[in-house]
């Protein structure tokens, strides 16, 4: 137990009724010494401890992981590190996890929509190809998370959107046009965002 670390957690508003501060390698280490098993993964996810959410999403199997399974799990996220973890160990590997992506971007819940659209830029990360119909929402809904000023869910917006944009300069145009009025716009936050895309794709380019 790290006890330095979980206490600095709780100061940030990270508040588990367990928090061990054990750090991701040894829960990676923790978690390799078991067979992967979905009732165990269900029994882990339950408990409102970060290392067991974390372990859950190490130790579900990814088939018969479903998509109603996945729509509960989201629901229980409060946190960014879990729906990252949620992310890299479980959801970019499903056959619908664009499907999911989609969906969840429109959702109301906060982190629902920020664990979609990290999900949208791991699998733009992987070269995956956003059907067309799939891509304009997610510009639309960027758009709209970022002029509401929703800050998780406008970080991990932007976050999809360079790596969408990194898959080649035709789709890096198009995030440009998505968000070329905010070069000029009189909010230091929106010309901030629009720079920070640009200098993304300048430099990657």
């Amino acid at each position: 137990m790290n006890g330095v670390v979980s206490t600095s957690m709780r100061e940030y508003g990270v508040d588990y009724r367990l928090n061990f501060g054990v750090s991701l390698p040894e829960i990676r280490k923790i978690a390799a010494q078991y067979t992967k098993d979905s009732v165990l993964a269900d029994t882990l996810w339950a408990q409102n401890v970060r290392e067991l959410k974390i372990m859950a999403t190490l130790l579900h199997p990814v088939e018969g992981f479903t998509r109603e399974k996945a729509v509960r799990w989201v629901a229980d996220i409060r946190y960014q590190e879990i729906a990252e973890q949620y992310n890299v160990n479980l959801l970019q590997y499903l056959s619908f996890a664009e499907e999911l992506a989609d969906s969840w971007i429109i959702r109301d819940e906060e982190f629902v929509v920020v664990t979609g659209f990290l999900l949208y830029a791991r699998l733009c990360s992987k070269g995956h190809g956003l059907l067309p119909e799939h891509a304009v929402r997610l510009f639309v809904r960027a758009r709209n998370v970022m002029d509401a000023g929703l800050s998780r869910q406008q970080r991990a917006a932007v976050l999809a959107l360079k790596r969408y944009g990194r898959q080649g300069r035709r789709q890096a145009a198009e995030v440009l046009d998505v968000i070329a009025d905010y070069s000029s716009s009189g909010s230091p936050e929106k010309q901030e965002f629009f720079n920070d895309v640009k200098f993304e794709f300048d430099f990657y380019f």
